[in-house]
């Protein structure tokens, strides 16, 4: 493969891991990025301090030679933990014996991608805001230390995020399809402390909910044993945002809905006031490539994150880049238009997936039909393993399969079992005869 000057636009998580694909096949890759160089600053305010990693996000990680590391900064987490409104606890296991999904900080895996490329001889620029791409010319333009300087580049690769500048160049050419969405939820970041001997106050190897209808509180855990604590809630109403503004109102506020949570959270009414609240968002962008320059993770398809997918997302956008550029060398428009055609579908997909799984975590996990359904899954997956996978096995323990293919059959299973469990009253009652039907059904509607 003939060696190419890449420049990557966006030193996060995709940016960063991207970098490493490219640097692996040869590439001279420099990285730009608009912020400080987050090794020595802390600069994760307005994003979520820790992440879940599952699969789809582990796999390419461990490609490029990181899963030991890995292994050392990750909690795994077998399963929710529901928290009612009494305190009362239930547990929902994420998949099968053994699968789980990993809390990571997110300063510290981007650190360690950003450490590894260096090692490589990627060559990372900080302080350096896109202010313009010409993507006819495959240039990008950066205000601070290069201020007003044009950087040619063979290839260039927007990573810069939901509020991409590289995305906005796309916008002032023709047939470029963009849309935001905003959902009337925000989000702010709180903590759980550690007990006085630096253990843990709640089961570490669980992401922790608390749904409460129209908005809920999720907890995971550290390394240090706190826990980075995320409420979801209205910007306006009555039980909002804009209705906690005195600490009288926040003690008020978690001791009708989160009263367990207090003798955990010493510092919430400082955490409330000191950390910001913001937003969610949903981005749909195609093409995701014009000329040379290709958009990449956020930047191309944001999402919100009830699905814990964002950042497996983009990784994994980085790992079917990488196999494209395995299968095709130097024949870089069939390497980005694959890209980008095999990608769409799949962002679309998960979008959907996240914003469902939203309702799902905050209303339905604590519901007596939605815990029976999950309860008649577990029992098909048991009964007939390679014939029902359930919809969150899918997304998040089968990375080989398409995020679009898990829609297609998570709908169709969606359909089968409103009609099969219609008249169910409990599990005891549900048999393996009913389970084939079931399961016959649905491989029915597939073939269809």
């Amino acid at each position: 493969m003939k060696s190419k000057d890449v420049v990557v636009i966006g030193a996060g998580l995709v940016g960063s891991l991207l970098s490493i694909y490219l640097r692996r096949h040869g590439h001279k890759v420099r990285v730009f990025e608009r912020r400080n160089d987050l090794r020595r600053s802390h600069i994760n305010a307005g994003k979520s301090i820790n992440l879940a990693l599952s699969d789809r996000g582990w796999n390419p990680l461990a490609e490029v030679g990181l899963e030991t590391l890995l292994k050392q900064m990750v909690i795994p987490m077998e399963g929710r933990l529901m928290h009612d409104l009494e305190g009362r606890l239930t547990f929902q296991p994420y998949g099968k014996q053994g699968q789980t999904i990993n809390s990571i900080s997110r300063g510290g895996l981007n650190a360690l991608l950003m450490n590894k490329a260096e090692e490589m001889g990627v060559n990372f620029y900080f302080e350096q805001r896109c202010t313009h791409v010409d993507l006819d010319r495959t240039t990008a333009t950066f205000s601070g230390r290069e201020n007003g300087k044009d950087v040619q580049a063979d290839l260039i690769f927007g990573a810069d995020g939901a509020f991409s500048a590289v995305r906005e160049s796309f916008q002032h050419t023709e047939r470029f399809n963009y849309s935001q969405e905003y959902i009337p939820h925000g989000y702010k970041e709180l903590r759980i402390s550690s007990s006085p001997d630096h253990g843990f106050l709640i089961d570490k190897n669980a992401l922790h909910i608390w749904p409460r209808g129209d908005f809920m509180l999720i907890a995971l855990p550290n390394l240090d044993a706190s826990f980075t604590v995320t409420l979801f809630l209205p910007f306006e109403g009555e039980s909002s945002f804009a209705s906690l503004t005195s600490e009288e109102h926040i003690d008020q506020f978690f001791q009708k809905y989160f009263a367990d949570t207090l003798p955990l959270m010493p510092s919430l009414k400082q955490d409330f006031f000191q950390n910001p609240t913001s937003s969610l968002v949903t981005v749909r962008s195609y093409p995701w490539v014009r000329n040379r320059t290709t958009l990449i993770g956020d930047a191309a398809h944001a999402i919100v994150p009830f699905y814990g997918q964002g950042m497996n997302c983009g990784f994994e956008d980085c790992g079917v880049l990488n196999k494209l550029m395995e299968q095709n060398g130097d024949d870089w428009e069939c390497v980005l238009h694959s890209f980008q055609e095999l990608r769409k579908p799949d962002a679309d997909a998960i979008a959907h997936f996240a914003l469902k799984n939203f309702i799902e975590m905050r209303e339905k996990v604590g519901e007596k039909d939605f815990l029976l359904r999950k309860k008649i899954e577990a029992m098909l997956q048991n009964y007939f393993p390679d014939r029902w996978i359930p919809q969150y096995s899918m997304v998040t323990f089968q990375p080989d399969m398409r995020y679009s293919r898990a829609l297609k059959i998570a709908n169709l299973q969606d359909l089968v079992l409103e009609k099969s469990l219609r008249n169910l009253k409990d599990e005891q009652s549900f048999s393996r005869k009913e389970g084939k039907f079931i399961v016959e059904e649905l491989e029915r509607q597939l073939r269809d």
